[in-house]
C-alpha cells in the first residue's frame, strides 16, 4: 500500500481522461469473453486425462470464478463439453474439482448444480458397473457429491464447508428435538459417503509400496483432503447433537444412534491414523487425533470432555502445486523502462482488446510508445493485483485463525457451562444437605419430647400398676403369652402366604411360557393360512386361463364351421355355374350379365377365404398364446409351491432350532415338566411323523396338491420343538442319570429332526428321505417317559375306574351313615340328658347334621360335575380309559373322597364322646377343621379339569360354601357349649392370708410355665407329624417319581 501511495504522489493525475471515456458495453463483453476464456484454460487444465494430481492454482481459478459470477453456470458450461462417460481419470479429477467448488465457491454452486443431479446420477450408476480402478472411485464419489448436495438442500443453514458456530448448529435445528433427530440421521448418512470413499481410495493403494510419493498415488489421494475437512466437522456435530438428544429422550430410544455412532468413529478413527502417516498428507494438512474412546453420551458431564477436531493446512503448504499467482518479473522497475509489446498485452489483458477502429486507441493512431503515465497506470494496475492477492490470503488465514479461536472459545463455553452445571448441581446437594439437617434437628426434638412423655407415662403406669391385684397381673401375663401364639401363628400364616404366591409365580410363568407357544403356533398357522391364499389365487388365474383357452378353441372351432359353409355355398354356386352354362346358348342376351354377376361372386368368396384362412391364423396365434401363458403360470405355480414349501421347512427348523437353543439357556433350568405329557407329545410327534410321510408320498404323486404337505411341516415343527422343550424340562426333575439320558436323547432327536427336514428342502432327494432314524429316536424318548411316570396305586385301567365309584359311593355311604348316627345319638341326648347339657348336646348335634347335609350335597354335586368332565373329555374311549390315561387326577379323587368319608365317621365318634360325657370339645373342633380341608380337597380334585361355564361347577362351588358355613357353626356351637359347661363361679380370695395368696399365685406361675412348655412340645410335635404326613402322601402320589408341571 506505501508503495501504491508513493506512485500516486508521483504523478498528478495518474489516471488518464482516456479511461473515462472507454466505451462500457464493448468493455463488458471485452471482460466477460476474457473471464469466460480463462475460466475455461482453468478448467481444462484442472480436468484433465492425466493422472496427476489437480493442481491447486488452477482449483482456486474456478473457486474464484464461482464468487465473480456469482454462480456456476460457466464451469457447466465447460464441464459439458468433457468426455466425462467415457474417461474414468477426467470425471475423478471432476469430482474433486467439484467437491471444492461445493466447499468453498459461491453459495450459488449448489443452486445451480442441481439440475445436473440426475445426469451425476446416472453418471454413477454407470461406472458402478466397474469393479475396480477408477471407475469403481468414480461412483462411489459421485454417490457423495449427491449425498452433500441434498444435505444441503435440506439444512440450508449448514455452508458449503460446514463451518458452523453452537449457537447456528442450534438455530439449524430450531431448538425442535425431531429436527436434532433428523438431522444427525442424515449426517450418520452423509458420514457414512466419506467413510465408503476413504475406504475405497485405500483400498485402491498398494500400500507395500510409497503410492503417496507418486503421481498416480496423490492423484487418488488428492481429494481425501475435502474428506477430512468435511469428516472433522461432522463427526464433532454430531457428538454435539448425540448429547442434546440424549438431554431430552431415553437411552433406550438411542440406542440406534449410539451404535451406527461408535461403528463410524471405529472407521474414522482408524483412517484418520492412516492417513497422518501417509507422507503425502504430513506436508499438506495436520490431521487430528480423536480420543481414544468415543463419548460417553449417558453421562452429561462427558460433553465438557469432547474436544472439537480442527484440521490445521499450514500456510506454506496450502498450495503444493500451485504457483506465485505474482511473480517477480511482472512488477515494474521504475528505473528500467519495460518492453512495449509486454506492456500492451497486459494493458490488453486488464481493460479488454483494443481494435483498430478504436478511436482512443492512440497507439494505432499515432504509432507511438506508451508514455510514463500509461506504464505508471500498468505497473499500478498488477501491484493492486497483487495486493488484492495478498489481501485475500490475509484473509483466508484470518478465517482460518478466527475458526480456531472460535473452537477454542466454544470449548471455553463448554467447560464454563459444565463448571457452571457442577455449581448448581452442588447448591441443589447443598440444599438438600440442609433440609436433611432440619429434618434431623427436628426428629431429634420429636423424640425428646417422646422420651419426655415416655417417662411421664412409665411413671403414672407404676403408679397404676400399685392399684391393681396380684390376680389382674396374672390375667395380664395369660393375656400376653395368648398375643405372643397368636403373632406367631400370624408369622406361620405369613409364611404360608409366601409359599402360596412363590407357587402363584410359578403358575404365571408356566402361563406366560404356553402362551408365547401358542403365539407362535398362531403365527406359524397365519404364515401357512397365506401361503395357502396364495396358492388358491394362482390355482384360479389358472382356471381362468383355462376357460380361456376353452373359448379360444370353441372360437377356432366356430370358425371351422363357418368355412364348411362357405365352401357349401360355393358349391352350389358351382352348381348355379354348370345349369348356366346349359341354359348358355337359349340365353345369350343375358350372359355378359350373368358372368359379370358370376365373377363378381367369385371375387367375394375369394375375399372370405382370404379372411377366413387369416382369422383362423389369428385364432391359431391367440391359441398358441394362451397355452404358453399356461405353461408360464403352471412354471411360476410350480415355483411358488415349492417356495412355500422350502418357507415352512425353514420356519419348522427355526423352530426345532430354537427348541435346542433353548437346551442351554440358564433361565430354561427353572422350567420343569410331567412324565404324563412327555408321553403325550412324544405320542403326538410320532404320528405327526407319519402323517408328513404321507403327506410327502403324495406330493410326489401330485406335485400340485402342496397344502396339506404345508400343513404337516408346520405341525410337525411345532411338535418336535415341543417334544424337545418338555423332554428338557422332565430332565430337571427326575434322577441325574436319567436326566443325562433323556437330555441326550432329546438333543439327539432335534439333530435327526434338522437333518430331516435338511433333506427335505433338496428337490433331488425329496423322493428318497426316510423317517425311519426320526421314529426311532422319538419312541425311545416315549420309553424314557413311559419309565420315569409314577406307579401310583398299581392298578389295572379297569380297577382305577372301578375305585373311582367305590370310593364316591363309598363316601356318600359314610356320609349318611354319620347323619344317621347323629339322629340317634340326638335322640339317645333329649331321653337322658336335661338342662344345660340337653341344650348344648342339642346345638352340637344340630350343627353335625347340617355340616352332614352339606357334605352330602357336596358329594352329590362333586358326582355330577366328574362325570360332566368324563364325557366331554374321553371322545371315543370309555370311561374306564379315561380314568386310567388321568391316572394322577383319578388319583387325587381317591384321595379326597377317601379323606372326606374318613373325617365324617371320626367327627361322629367325637361328637358321640362329647355328648356322653367322655369326650374333649377340642377333638370336635379339629374334626370340623379335618372335615373342611378334606371337603376342599375333593372341590379342588373335582373343579381342575371342569369347564370355568359348567353349571355343575357353580353347583359345586355353592356347596362348598354351604360346608364352610356349616364349619363354622359347628365350631361356634362346639366353644359356646364348653363356655356353657365349664363355666363356674367367681373365684373368692376374701378369706385368704397374704401368706395363702402367695402361695397360690406361686402354684399358678408354675402352672402356666408347665402349660407353655407343653403348648410349645406338643406344636413341635405337630410340624413332625405334618411333614411326615406330607412325605408319606407324596409317597402314595408318586411325587418322588416326577412334581406336577412346572
Amino acid at each position: 500500500m506505501e508503495r501504491v501511495k508513493s506512485s500516486m504522489q508521483q504523478v498528478p493525475n495518474p489516471l488518464p481522461k482516456v479511461l473515462s471515456r472507454r466505451a462500457g458495453a464493448s468493455s463488458l463483453e471485452a471482460e466477460k469473453e476474457n473471464f469466460e476464456r480463462s475460466q475455461a484454460v482453468s478448467i481444462n487444465k484442472a480436468i484433465n486425462t492425466q493422472e496427476v494430481a489437480v493442481k491447486e492454482k488452477h482449483a482456486r481459478t474456478c473457486i474464484l470464478g464461482t464468487h465473480h459470477e456469482k454462480g456456476a453456470h460457466t464451469f457447466w458450461a465447460a464441464v459439458h463439453r468433457l468426455p466425462l462417460s467415457s474417461n474414468a481419470v477426467l470425471c475423478w479429477k471432476f469430482c474433486h474439482v467439484f467437491h471444492k467448488l461445493l466447499r468453498d465457491g459461491h453459495p450459488n454452486v449448489l443452486k445451480d448444480s442441481m439440475r445436473n443431479k440426475p445426469d451425476l446420477g446416472d453418471m454413477s450408476r454407470m461406472w458402478g458397473h466397474l469393479s475396480e480402478g477408477y471407475g469403481r472411485l468414480c461412483s462411489i464419489y459421485l454417490k457423495l457429491l449427491i449425498t452433500k448436495m441434498d444435505f444441503h438442500v435440506k439444512n440450508p443453514h449448514f455452508p458449503g464447508n460446514l463451518q458452523m458456530t453452537d449457537r447456528q448448529l442450534d438455530e439449524a435445528g430450531e431448538n425442535d428435538v425431531n429436527n436434532f433427530f433428523q438431522m444427525t440421521v442424515e449426517m450418520f448418512d452423509y458420514m457414512e459417503c466419506e467413510l465408503n470413499l476413504f475406504l475405497a481410495v485405500f483400498s485402491s493403494l498398494d500400500m507395500s509400496r510409497s503410492m503417496s510419493v507418486t503421481a498416480t498415488g496423490q492423484c487418488r489421494l488428492a481429494p481425501l483432503i475435502q474428506v477430512i475437512l468435511d469428516c472433522s466437522h461432522l463427526y464433532d456435530y454430531t457428538v454435539k447433537l448425540l448429547f442434546k438428544l440424549h438431554s431430552c429422550l431415553p437411552a433406550d430410544t438411542l440406542q440406534g444412534h449410539r451404535d451406527r455412532f461408535q461403528e463410524q468413529f471405529k472407521k474414522l478413527k482408524r483412517l484418520f491414523y492412516r492417513s497422518s502417516n501417509l507422507q503425502y498428507f504430513k506436508r499438506l494438512i495436520q490431521i487430528p487425533q480423536l480420543p481414544e474412546n468415543p463419548p460417553n453420551f449417558l453421562r452429561a458431564s462427558a460433553l465438557s470432555e469432547h474436544i472439537s477436531p480442527v484440521v490445521v493446512i499450514p500456510l506454506e503448504a496450502s498450495s503444493p502445486d500451485s504457483e506465485p499467482l505474482v511473480e517477480t518479473e511482472d512488477l515494474v522497475d521504475t528505473d528500467t523502462p519495460p518492453q512495449p509489446s509486454s506492456l500492451e498485452n497486459k494493458f490488453d489483458d486488464l481493460f479488454g482488446t483494443s481494435s483498430a477502429t478504436d478511436p482512443f486507441n492512440f497507439n494505432s493512431q499515432n504509432g507511438t510508445y506508451k508514455d510514463d503515465k500509461d506504464r505508471l497506470i500498468e505497473q499500478l494496475s498488477r501491484e493492486i493485483r497483487a495486493l488484492k492477492e495478498e489481501l485475500e490470503t490475509f484473509r483466508l488465514e484470518s478465517g482460518r485463525l478466527v475458526q480456531a479461536l472460535r473452537s477454542q472459545v466454544s470449548e471455553l463455553e463448554a467447560e464454563l457451562a459444565e463448571q457452571a452445571h457442577l455449581k448448581q448441581q452442588a447448591l441443589g446437594e447443598g440444599e438438600f444437605l440442609r433440609a436433611e439437617l432440619e429434618d434431623l434437628r427436628r426428629v431429634k426434638e420429636d423424640t425428646e419430647k417422646e422420651q419426655r412423655c415416655l417417662t411421664e407415662i412409665e411413671r403414672k403406669a407404676q403408679a397404676n400398676e400399685q392399684r391393681y391385684t396380684k390376680l389382674k397381673e396374672k390375667y395380664t401375663e395369660l393375656v400376653q403369652s395368648h398375643a405372643d401364639l397368636l403373632r406367631k401363628n400370624a408369622e406361620v400364616m405369613k409364611q404360608m402366604t409366601v409359599a402360596r404366591a412363590a407357587q402363584g409365580e410359578v403358575e404365571s410363568v408356566r402361563h406366560e411360557m404356553q402362551e408365547k407357544v401358542k403365539l407362535a403356533k398362531e403365527e406359524a398357522e397365519l404364515r401357512e393360512q397365506e401361503q395357502v391364499e396364495q396358492l388358491q389365487v394362482l390355482q384360479r388365474d389358472l382356471c381362468s386361463s383355462r376357460e380361456e383357452l376353452e373359448t379360444l378353441r370353441a372360437t377356432v372351432v366356430s370358425s371351422q364351421q363357418a368355412s364348411e359353409e362357405l365352401s357349401g355355398r360355393l358349391e352350389a354356386l358351382q352348381g348355379e355355374k354348370e345349369s348356366l352354362s346349359d341354359r348358355l346358348v337359349q340365353k345369350e342376351a343375358e350372359l355378359s350379365g350373368l358372368g359379370a354377376e358370376l365373377q363378381r361372386v367369385q371375387q367375394s368368396l375369394a375375399s372370405e377365404r382370404e379372411s377366413g384362412v387369416k382369422a383362423s391364423e389369428a385364432l391359431q396365434n391367440q391359441l398358441n398364446e394362451k397355452e404358453s401363458r399356461e405353461q408360464a403360470l403352471e412354471s411360476q405355480l410350480a415355483s411358488a409351491r415349492w417356495a412355500a414349501l422350502q418357507g415352512a421347512l425353514e420356519e419348522a427348523q427355526r423352530i426345532v432350532q430354537d427348541s435346542l437353543s433353548r437346551l442351554d439357556d440358564p433361565a430354561h433350568i427353572s422350567c420343569t415338566s410331567s412324565a404324563d405329557y412327555l408321553v403325550s407329545r412324544s405320542q403326538a410327534a410320532l404320528e405327526c411323523v407319519d402323517r408328513l410321510q404321507a403327506a410327502q408320498d403324495r406330493y410326489l404323486t401330485d406335485r400340485t396338491d402342496v397344502s396339506e404337505l404345508l400343513r404337516s411341516v408346520a405341525h410337525f415343527g411345532h411338535l418336535v420343538g415341543d417334544t424337545i422343550v418338555q423332554g428338557s424340562a422332565t430332565s430337571h426333575m427326575v434322577p441325574l442319570e436319567q436326566a443325562d439320558s433323556l437330555s441326550e436323547a432329546v438333543r439327539v432327536c432335534g439333530t435327526e429332526a434338522l437333518g430331516f427336514l435338511s433333506r427335505l428342502k433338496e428337490e433331488e432327494s425329496l423322493g428318497s428321505v426316510d423317517s425311519a432314524r426320526l421314529r426311532d429316536h422319538l419312541a425311545s424318548i416315549q420309553a424314557i417317559a413311559e419309565k420315569l411316570r409314577p406307579r401310583g396305586l398299581e392298578l389295572q385301567q379297569g380297577e382305577l375306574g372301578d375305585l373311582v365309584e367305590q370310593e364316591m359311593s363309598a363316601t356318600s355311604i359314610a356320609v349318611e351313615a354319620a347323619a344317621a348316627r347323629i339322629e340317634e345319638m340326638l335322640s339317645k341326648s333329649r331321653a337322658a340328658d336335661s338342662g344345660v347339657k340337653m341344650e348344648v348336646n342339642e346345638r352340637i348335634l344340630a350343627s353335625c347334621t347340617e355340616l352332614m347335609q352339606a357334605i352330602k350335597v357336596l358329594v352329590l354335586s362333586s358326582k355330577d360335575l366328574q362325570r360332566d368332565i368324563v364325557e366331554s373329555g374321553r371322545g371315543a374311549a370309555s370311561t374306564k380309559e379315561f380314568y386310567a390315561k388321568n391316572s394322577r387326577w383319578t388319583e387325587g379323587l381317591i384321595s379326597a373322597s377317601k379323606a372326606v368319608g374318613w373325617g365324617a365317621t371320626v367327627m361322629v365318634d367325637a361328637a358321640d364322646l362329647v355328648v356322653q360325657g367322655k369326650g374333649k370339645f377340642e377333638e370336635l373342633m379339629v374334626c370340623s377343621h379335618e372335615i373342611a380341608a378334606s371337603t376342599a380337597q375333593l372341590v379342588a380334585a373335582s373343579k381342575v379339569k371342569a369347564d370355568k361355564d359348567s353349571g355343575n361347577l357353580a353347583k359345586l362351588q355353592q356347596a362348598s360354601r354351604g360346608v364352610t358355613q356349616a364349619t363354622a357353626s359347628l365350631v361356634a356351637s362346639t366353644k359356646s357349649g364348653k363356655s356353657q359347661i365349664e363355666e363356674k363361679d367367681t373365684m373368692d380370695f376374701s378369706s385368704m392370708t397374704l401368706t395363702q395368696i402367695k402361695r397360690q399365685e406361686m402354684d399358678s406361675q408354675v402352672r402356666v410355665l408347665e402349660l407353655e412348655t407343653w403348648l410349645q412340645k406338643e406344636r413341635e410335635r405337630l410340624g413332625e407329624l405334618r411333614k411326615k404326613h406330607y412325605e408319606l402322601a407324596g409317597v402314595a402320589e408318586g411325587w418322588g417319581e416326577e412334581d406336577g408341571t412346572g
